[in-house]
Protein backbone atom coordinates (compact mmCIF):
# COMPACT_ATOMS: atom_id res chain seq x y z
CA UNK A 1 0.00 0.00 0.00
CA UNK A 2 0.89 3.27 -0.71
CA UNK A 3 1.28 5.44 3.20
CA UNK A 4 -0.75 8.57 2.23
CA UNK A 5 0.35 12.25 4.11
CA UNK A 6 -2.32 14.76 5.36
CA UNK A 7 -3.64 15.15 8.43
CA UNK A 8 -4.28 12.87 10.84
CA UNK A 9 -7.58 11.27 12.49
CA UNK A 10 -6.50 8.85 14.73
CA UNK A 11 -3.10 7.89 16.59
CA UNK A 12 -3.52 4.06 17.41
CA UNK A 13 -1.12 2.71 20.50
CA UNK A 14 0.12 -0.31 20.78
CA UNK A 15 0.14 -1.36 24.70
CA UNK A 16 2.93 -3.32 26.27
CA UNK A 17 6.50 -1.52 25.49
CA UNK A 18 4.55 1.53 24.36
CA UNK A 19 2.18 2.51 26.89
CA UNK A 20 3.44 0.46 30.24
CA UNK A 21 6.83 -0.46 30.67
CA UNK A 22 6.11 -4.19 30.24
CA UNK A 23 8.44 -5.60 27.78
CA UNK A 24 11.22 -6.18 29.91
CA UNK A 25 8.52 -8.08 32.39
CA UNK A 26 7.55 -10.14 29.02
CA UNK A 27 11.10 -11.05 28.15
CA UNK A 28 12.51 -12.20 31.79
CA UNK A 29 9.29 -14.20 32.06
CA UNK A 30 9.91 -16.20 28.22
CA UNK A 31 13.16 -17.04 29.31
CA UNK A 32 12.94 -18.04 32.38
CA UNK A 33 10.27 -20.33 30.68
CA UNK A 34 12.82 -21.41 28.05
CA UNK A 35 15.14 -22.79 30.58
CA UNK A 36 12.68 -24.51 32.95
CA UNK A 37 10.50 -26.33 29.86
CA UNK A 38 13.53 -26.79 27.55
CA UNK A 39 13.83 -24.25 25.17
CA UNK A 40 16.47 -21.89 26.11
CA UNK A 41 16.31 -18.54 24.41
CA UNK A 42 18.15 -15.17 25.23
CA UNK A 43 16.60 -12.02 25.41
CA UNK A 44 17.83 -11.24 21.82
CA UNK A 45 15.68 -14.34 20.42
CA UNK A 46 12.74 -13.42 23.37
CA UNK A 47 12.29 -9.91 21.26
CA UNK A 48 12.95 -11.08 17.64
CA UNK A 49 10.48 -14.67 18.21
CA UNK A 50 7.64 -13.34 20.52
CA UNK A 51 7.72 -9.38 21.23
CA UNK A 52 4.66 -8.16 19.71
CA UNK A 53 2.83 -11.02 18.95
CA UNK A 54 -0.13 -12.21 19.75
CA UNK A 55 -0.28 -15.15 22.63
CA UNK A 56 -1.52 -17.27 19.79
CA UNK A 57 1.70 -16.82 17.86
CA UNK A 58 3.50 -17.36 20.47
CA UNK A 59 1.97 -20.75 21.75
CA UNK A 60 2.59 -22.39 17.75
CA UNK A 61 5.98 -21.17 17.37
CA UNK A 62 6.71 -23.22 20.95
CA UNK A 63 4.39 -26.14 20.02
CA UNK A 64 6.42 -26.52 16.89
CA UNK A 65 9.52 -26.80 18.94
CA UNK A 66 8.10 -28.78 22.17
CA UNK A 67 4.61 -29.72 21.73
CA UNK A 68 1.28 -29.04 22.02
CA UNK A 69 1.01 -30.06 26.01
CA UNK A 70 4.34 -27.89 26.66
CA UNK A 71 2.99 -24.98 24.83
CA UNK A 72 -0.16 -25.05 26.67
CA UNK A 73 1.96 -25.44 29.73
CA UNK A 74 4.08 -22.55 28.72
CA UNK A 75 0.75 -20.24 27.86
CA UNK A 76 -0.54 -20.73 31.30
CA UNK A 77 2.49 -20.60 33.13
CA UNK A 78 3.41 -16.67 31.19
CA UNK A 79 -0.09 -15.39 32.02
CA UNK A 80 0.43 -16.09 35.79
CA UNK A 81 3.75 -14.97 35.59
CA UNK A 82 3.71 -12.27 33.79
CA UNK A 83 0.45 -10.75 35.85
CA UNK A 84 2.44 -11.59 39.01
CA UNK A 85 5.57 -9.29 37.94
CA UNK A 86 2.89 -6.56 36.32
CA UNK A 87 1.63 -6.60 40.22
CA UNK A 88 5.16 -6.42 41.85
CA UNK A 89 6.05 -3.47 40.01
CA UNK A 90 4.87 -2.38 36.41
CA UNK A 91 4.93 1.74 35.46
CA UNK A 92 4.12 3.32 32.40
CA UNK A 93 6.66 4.13 29.87
CA UNK A 94 8.57 6.96 30.84
CA UNK A 95 7.22 10.11 29.66
CA UNK A 96 4.05 8.80 28.60
CA UNK A 97 1.74 10.04 30.88
CA UNK A 98 3.08 13.87 30.16
CA UNK A 99 2.68 13.12 25.94
CA UNK A 100 -0.86 11.86 26.58
CA UNK A 101 -1.47 15.24 28.61
CA UNK A 102 -0.28 17.28 25.35
CA UNK A 103 -2.28 14.82 22.73
CA UNK A 104 -5.49 16.72 21.45
CA UNK A 105 -6.23 14.06 18.41
CA UNK A 106 -8.59 11.09 18.96
CA UNK A 107 -6.76 7.89 19.99
CA UNK A 108 -6.61 4.79 20.99
CA UNK A 109 -5.19 1.24 21.85
CA UNK A 110 -4.74 -1.76 19.03
CA UNK A 111 -2.56 -4.61 21.28
CA UNK A 112 -1.70 -8.04 20.83
CA UNK A 113 -2.38 -8.85 23.95
CA UNK A 114 -5.78 -9.55 25.67
CA UNK A 115 -8.64 -7.35 26.82
CA UNK A 116 -8.32 -9.42 30.25
CA UNK A 117 -4.00 -8.54 30.00
CA UNK A 118 -4.22 -4.87 29.08
CA UNK A 119 -7.33 -4.40 31.84
CA UNK A 120 -4.63 -5.55 34.34
CA UNK A 121 -1.85 -3.80 32.74
CA UNK A 122 -3.76 -0.21 31.98
CA UNK A 123 -5.62 -0.28 35.12
CA UNK A 124 -2.21 -0.81 37.26
CA UNK A 125 -0.66 1.97 35.74
CA UNK A 126 -3.77 4.23 35.98
CA UNK A 127 -4.20 4.70 31.72
CA UNK A 128 -7.22 2.16 31.47
CA UNK A 129 -9.62 5.10 32.16
CA UNK A 130 -7.79 7.26 29.36
CA UNK A 131 -8.62 4.64 26.74
CA UNK A 132 -11.66 3.20 28.00
CA UNK A 133 -14.24 1.87 25.32
CA UNK A 134 -11.57 2.55 22.65
CA UNK A 135 -9.29 -0.57 23.14
CA UNK A 136 -8.57 -3.37 20.07
CA UNK A 137 -7.01 -6.60 20.74
CA UNK A 138 -5.95 -9.04 18.41
CA UNK A 139 -8.19 -11.49 19.88
CA UNK A 140 -11.04 -9.76 17.85
CA UNK A 141 -9.50 -10.74 14.43
CA UNK A 142 -8.22 -13.70 12.38
CA UNK A 143 -4.49 -12.83 12.21
CA UNK A 144 -1.96 -11.06 14.65
CA UNK A 145 0.19 -8.38 13.95
CA UNK A 146 2.68 -7.88 11.06
CA UNK A 147 -0.55 -8.41 9.07
CA UNK A 148 -2.73 -5.60 8.96
CA UNK A 149 -6.11 -7.03 10.37
CA UNK A 150 -5.80 -5.37 13.89
CA UNK A 151 -4.89 -1.71 12.79
CA UNK A 152 -7.17 -1.89 9.82
CA UNK A 153 -10.02 -3.08 12.25
CA UNK A 154 -8.91 -0.56 14.55
CA UNK A 155 -9.65 2.24 12.25
CA UNK A 156 -12.68 1.15 11.39
CA UNK A 157 -13.95 0.81 14.62
CA UNK A 158 -13.35 4.09 15.38
CA UNK A 159 -14.41 5.68 12.03
CA UNK A 160 -10.97 6.68 10.78
CA UNK A 161 -9.26 6.34 7.16
CA UNK A 162 -6.47 4.04 7.43
CA UNK A 163 -3.97 6.65 5.03
CA UNK A 164 -5.23 9.50 8.15
CA UNK A 165 -3.70 6.68 10.99
CA UNK A 166 -1.07 6.95 12.77
CA UNK A 167 0.24 3.99 14.41
CA UNK A 168 2.59 4.07 17.57
CA UNK A 169 4.56 0.96 18.01
CA UNK A 170 7.62 -0.52 19.66
CA UNK A 171 7.91 -3.48 17.45
CA UNK A 172 9.21 -4.81 14.19
CA UNK A 173 5.86 -6.73 13.86
CA UNK A 174 3.96 -3.68 14.72
CA UNK A 175 5.39 -1.30 12.38
CA UNK A 176 5.06 -3.95 9.77
CA UNK A 177 1.41 -4.38 10.33
CA UNK A 178 1.03 -0.52 9.92
CA UNK A 179 3.64 -0.64 6.84
CA UNK A 180 0.40 -3.30 5.36
CA UNK A 181 -2.60 -1.46 6.89
CA UNK A 182 -1.13 1.70 4.87
CA UNK A 183 -0.78 3.61 7.54
CA UNK A 184 2.23 5.72 8.71
CA UNK A 185 3.98 5.09 12.33
CA UNK A 186 6.18 6.01 14.98
CA UNK A 187 8.33 3.37 16.09
CA UNK A 188 9.70 4.00 19.74
CA UNK A 189 12.99 2.59 20.03
CA UNK A 190 13.72 3.37 23.97
CA UNK A 191 12.78 -0.21 24.77
CA UNK A 192 14.17 -3.74 23.89
CA UNK A 193 13.75 -3.63 20.47
CA UNK A 194 16.86 -1.58 18.34
CA UNK A 195 15.86 1.21 16.55
CA UNK A 196 17.46 -0.79 13.04
CA UNK A 197 14.58 -3.33 13.59
CA UNK A 198 12.08 -0.70 13.62
CA UNK A 199 13.11 1.87 10.22
CA UNK A 200 11.58 1.51 7.19
CA UNK A 201 9.04 3.16 4.69
CA UNK A 202 6.70 5.26 6.74
CA UNK A 203 8.46 4.88 9.86
CA UNK A 204 9.81 7.78 12.05
CA UNK A 205 11.96 6.65 14.54
CA UNK A 206 12.68 8.09 18.39
CA UNK A 207 13.68 7.21 21.69
CA UNK A 208 11.92 9.73 24.09
CA UNK A 209 8.19 9.64 24.46
CA UNK A 210 8.25 13.40 25.32
CA UNK A 211 8.77 14.12 21.77
CA UNK A 212 5.61 12.62 20.59
CA UNK A 213 3.30 15.33 20.55
CA UNK A 214 5.59 17.13 18.12
CA UNK A 215 6.03 14.27 16.07
CA UNK A 216 2.44 13.79 15.37
CA UNK A 217 2.24 17.17 14.39
CA UNK A 218 5.10 16.44 11.65
CA UNK A 219 4.66 12.96 10.27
Amino acid sequence: MILANGPVQLVIFDCDGVLVDSERIAARVQVALGERLGWPLTEDEVVSRFIGRSSASVREQVAARLGEGTAREWDESFARMHAEAVDAGLAPVDGLPEALDRITLPTCVASSGSHEKMRHTLGRTGLYDRFAGRIHSATEVPRGKPAPDLFLYAAARMGADPSACVVVEDSRPGVEAARAAGMRSLGYAGGLTPASALAGPGTTVFTDMRELPALLGAV
